[in-house]
């Protein structure tokens, strides 16, 4: 099998992951940095460090996870000079990550200058979303000029999921009709029809759509204005919050699930309301897919929160009976893959999301595609 290296390059940590066909062989996580008392002084000497450890024999390519593709790159794409400028031009877009990942990028191609280097896009999965699904009801040539429309992120995790999603219904990817919804710090949903993103939460940025861990999801834009005028607030300041401080974090002073259903559980009402925020945001993206789709036949939950809250699942589904929509409770609290009854018209399902396994994958079809795989 030809072996493939996964990179998903972060401003201070690499996460690597290295693939013999489907089999993980090695996988690592260098942290902090450039820190004081980090694990390695820059970039390059972290992905030195992870080439001397994890034996390259037979690598037929790199593949890097890289947030933001806009509207230029709509699927997995070698990696040339032109590629790279592209990138970079794209960086106001994604200010955050897309800088890192241009610096695994170049940091690789010095490393292994001999093995082809493949960007896997989160955008890319959502460019079949059709026009309106992605346009913005803003000035048109303002939007044009500036790349104001909606890109949506996760796309990885909704294509691996949408796939074993059909795989667990027993039907062909093309014949299915799925919404998945990825809950972790960060989160989003996606309808999907028949393996095509046809409409996604998150926008032009990650902020968008669901509550998050840090991330408020959708607000009223006149918010950002009301805080510039009223409270004083400068704009960074702003967007810091919205970004950082907001979501479950704003909500409840902590962003992680599990202690705030815990809290939920101890008779807070602070965390109970935040979690009621949190399901019914999730319950207005699952109703508005279904208008969307049609006809759905499974909706299914993952990443961190989606594959381990029964709390998260059972309440933002709750009700929906008259939909078709059911959860059964045992197999909810066990995390079963199929959480619904049997015979239910929509199956819910708990699919575990695996991003690197997809970059791999998509790494490699890239490569048969374009004919520069070797080993």
């Amino acid at each position: 099998m030809t072996r493939i290296l996964v990179l998903n390059t972060g401003s201070s940590s690499v996460k690597y992951r290295l693939f013999d066909g489907t089999e993980t062989v090695a996988k690592g996580l260098v942290e902090r940095i450039g820190e004081p008392g980090g694990e390695a002084r820059d970039h390059e000497t972290a992905l030195q460090r992870i080439m001397d450890q994890i034996d390259l024999t037979g690598l037929a390519a790199v593949g890097h996870r890289v947030v933001h593709g806009g509207s230029e790159f709509t699927r997995a794409t070698i990696i040339d000079d032109t590629v790279v400028a592209a990138v970079a031009r794209l960086v106001p877009l994604a200010p955050l990550h897309n800088p890192p990942a241009l610096s695994g990028i170049d940091v690789a191609r010095k490393l292994l200058p001999d093995v082809p280097q493949v960007a896997v896009f989160d955008t890319a999965f959502h460019a079949t979303i059709p026009p309106e699904g992605v346009t913005y009801a803003i000035d048109a040539a303002l939007a044009q000029r500036w790349g104001v429309r909606r890109y949506g992120f996760h796309g990885t995790s909704h294509a691996y999921v949408a796939r074993r999603t059909a795989e667990l219904l027993g039907v062909p990817v093309q014949q299915a009709n799925v919404i998945t919804v990825h809950l972790g710090n960060g989160a989003s949903a996606c309808a999907v029809q028949g393996g095509r993103s046809v409409a996604t939460s998150m926008g032009m940025s990650p902020q968008g759509g669901l509550v998050m861990g840090t991330r408020s999801g959708d607000i009223d834009p006149a918010i950002v204005f009301h805080l510039h005028r009223v409270a004083g607030l400068s704009f960074d300041e702003v967007e810091n919050m919205l970004t950082r401080d907001a979501g479950m974090r704003g909500l409840t002073g902590e962003n992680d699930m599990r202690v705030v259903e815990q809290r939920m559980e101890d008779g807070d009402p602070v965390a109970t309301l935040a979690i009621d925020v949190y399901c019914r945001r999730i319950r207005e993206y699952v109703g508005a897919y279904l208008a969307v789709l049609g006809r759905v036949d499974a909706i299914s939950f993952t990443a961190g929160v989606g594959e381990h809250s029964p709390i998260v699942r059972g309440r933002t589904l709750a009700g929906l009976s008259a939909l078709g929509i059911e959860v059964d409770t045992e197999r909810n609290e066990r995390n079963a893959p199929v959480i619904s009854p049997d015979g239910a018209p929509v199956a819910v399902c708990v699919v575990p999301t695996d991003e690197e396994l997809e970059i791999a994958e998509q790494t490699r079809a890239t490569l048969a595609a374009s004919g520069a795989g070797r080993g």
